[in-house]
């Protein structure tokens, strides 16, 4: 499933999938639901959710039901409070690294050459981005 949204592009296909999670029904089960959190190329992440008709996915047209399918959009936040609520530690770590409490994990678009500017003064001193851009502050 691929939608755009606010102007980016969401795709299953293409994005990198990072967690899975079902409602422990039956797939062939009207109350069955999976959620899929998914990181894209330009690091945004969304979930994308089905069901049957009676999850929290399902449509409903008049007195008939069936399944549906939604993408939803996550701030950086909300995708590790998602995956803290629905996965292990050590899941959560091998998607976002170790969580230290007083940092936060931020996205950001930038131009190629910022991109190869940073990667280089990485490099050279040897220092994460996140420190770069804090000591830039």
């Amino acid at each position: 499933m691929n939608k755009r949204i606010k102007g980016k592009l969401y795709n299953t296909e293409t994005a990198k999938e990072l967690a899975r999670i079902d409602s422990g029904h039956s797939p062939s089960d009207f109350e069955y639901w999976e959620e899929v959190l998914y990181r894209t190329k330009s690091g945004n992440f969304f979930l994308y959710g089905w069901g049957g008709g009676n999850s929290r996915y399902g449509e409903w047209h008049g007195n008939s039901g069936g399944a549906g399918e939604k993408i939803m959009p996550m701030e950086p936040e909300a995708a590790i409070e998602w995956s803290e609520s629905n996965l292990s530690g050590d899941e959560v770590e091998q998607i976002f690294g170790r969580l230290e409490e007083d940092k936060v994990k931020i996205t950001a678009d930038i131009s190629v050459s910022a991109k190869e500017r940073l990667d280089s003064l990485r490099k050279e001193s040897g220092k994460s981005i996140g420190e770069i851009i804090e000591g830039l502050l």
